[in-house]
């Protein structure tokens, strides 16, 4: 069933791989720890991807590209969250001053000095925010994605990355979500339509040819 989901997607013309460019940054999507305790709402079991995460961005340190993080968070009663808030109640998780654990980066993710945060009410790390000017001034063209989750917050940021210009390239293994079934189809239809999916491995291969 794959091989022929697959071969008429390729018939039909999708999937064209778009490739790197030549300035490449690094954006974490929304990797905080309410992903990750499973007393939270929002827990999604990525324990393992956290860890590929982490990989892709000490390779990204050490070529020396451009990183970025996001995170979300609302006051408190979620009024600058409008629909979004409303219609998905445990983002209520993110309220300021609510839950400062759940709110705050995982480890061996979280942020240095020199790394912006973009903070933001909707899903697109784009939307209400200073991102794509941030990336359009320092000349980036391609923009590695990482975190979470992958029908949520990726799947809008690699949208919009897109329609802003800029090459989404979504990393399979350091991206996940609450189900494979919801993973797998969103991947799928990233790679058909909007970005390139690579793997964990050929974009720390990449990062390595540039550092050196």
């Amino acid at each position: 069933m794959a091989q022929d989901l697959d071969a008429d997607y390729a018939q039909a013309g999708f999937g064209n791989r778009l490739g790197w460019g030549k300035r490449p940054a690094l954006l974490i999507i929304d990797f905080v720890n309410a992903y990750l305790d499973p007393a939270c709402p929002l827990y999604a079991g990525v324990e393992k991807v956290r860890g590929q995460a982490a990989t892709l961005l000490l390779a990204a340190r050490a070529a020396r590209i451009p990183v970025l993080h996001t995170n979300v968070a609302y006051t408190p009663g979620g009024v600058d969250g409008g629909v979004f808030f409303r219609k998905v109640k445990a983002l209520s998780c993110f309220e300021r001053g609510l839950h400062p654990h759940w709110a705050s980066f995982a480890e061996g993710l979280e942020p240095i000095a020199g790394e912006p945060v973009i903070t933001k009410q909707y899903a697109s790390a784009f939307f209400g925010t200073s991102l794509a000017s941030t990336l359009a001034s320092s000349g980036i063209d391609t923009l590695l994605i990482a975190g979470l989750s992958t029908s949520g917050c990726v799947r809008a940021s690699a949208l919009d990355a897109c329609q802003h210009g800029f090459v989404p390239l979504v990393v399979r293994e350091a991206v996940g979500d609450r189900d494979a079934r919801v993973q797998e189809a969103n991947l799928f239809d990233l790679h058909a339509k909007y970005a390139d999916v690579i793997g964990l491995e050929e974009a720390v291969a990449h990062l390595g040819a540039l550092q050196a």
